[in-house]
């Protein structure tokens, strides 16, 4: 029995959410930029970089998320699904997740859901409503990208999938973000920006970090708020992005 999967979020991940959850043991959308397999690969061994690759529920993770929410600690906050995994992992068996967010829902909570899994994410749309958000990842994408899956997330389902889930999720009153970090196509974020889908309720947005880039992320920075508030998008610049912005 895990004591508290529930957990406070430190450093960079407290910009996400107060409070946040992990429910399985790793993650096979197979990223490039992943930086949870990064450190997997930096400080464990090759069975455990392995297991990360293919994830599993972590043991007794329903059971313990049920103790946790029962002593009645934690009412009324929304609870980020997840931060060093998918709650849809690809080709799995993702029961846990939907029992979960409805053990976190019967509590008096809510959830605010992360995924590249697409359709996957569907099935539970029965259990959210207008105080849970669903969210996607979306890091820019080169020509023909948007309908396969790309080489920097060769599991995840395309871009496309996803964002024909989030404009379903908006449909049915749920609040909805995109997560646009790391950044890998700044052109095609801007221009995404640019086209005020409406189905987007709030934007998060950051830098690429671990790896080379030669993206001006000042230019970048700014020019993403410009369109941002001439749509009067409701949008949060990372951290790290905002401190170059500001020097």
């Amino acid at each position: 029995m895990i004591s508290k999967p529930i957990y406070e979020p430190k450093g960079k991940a407290r910009e996400y959410g107060e409070l946040a959850l992990n429910i399985y043991t790793g993650c096979n959308h197979g990223c490039t930029y992943c930086y949870a397999r990064k450190m997997a690969e930096r400080y464990t061994s090759k069975d455990c970089v392995s297991g990360f690759d293919n994830p599993e529920p972590r043991k007794d993770i329903v059971e313990s998320v049920k103790k946790q929410l029962s002593s009645g600690k934690i009412k009324g906050r929304t609870i980020h699904l997840c931060f060093s995994c998918d709650p849809y992992p690809a080709e799995i068996d993702t029961t846990p997740t939907r029992d979960i967010i409805k053990a976190i829902k019967d509590s008096g909570n809510h959830v605010q859901i992360l995924t590249k899994g697409g359709e996957r994410a569907e099935r539970d749309f029965d259990l959210l409503d207008g105080e849970d958000w669903f969210g996607v990842t979306y890091v820019g994408y080169g020509p023909g990208e948007l309908f396969i899956s790309s080489p920097e997330e060769p599991n995840a389902a395309p871009p496309s999938e996803r964002l024909k889930s989030l404009a379903i999720a908006h449909k049915l009153g749920i609040k909805t973000w995109m997560s646009m970090e790391p950044i890998i196509n700044e052109h095609d974020i801007t221009c995404f920006l640019d086209l005020n889908v409406g189905y987007v309720d709030k934007y998060k947005i950051g830098k690429l970090n671990y790896a080379p880039s030669d993206i001006n992320w000042e230019e970048f920075g700014r020019k993403c708020v410009r369109i941002c508030r001439s749509w009067g998008h409701d949008y949060y610049i990372k951290a790290d992005l905002r401190a170059i912005m500001e020097k």
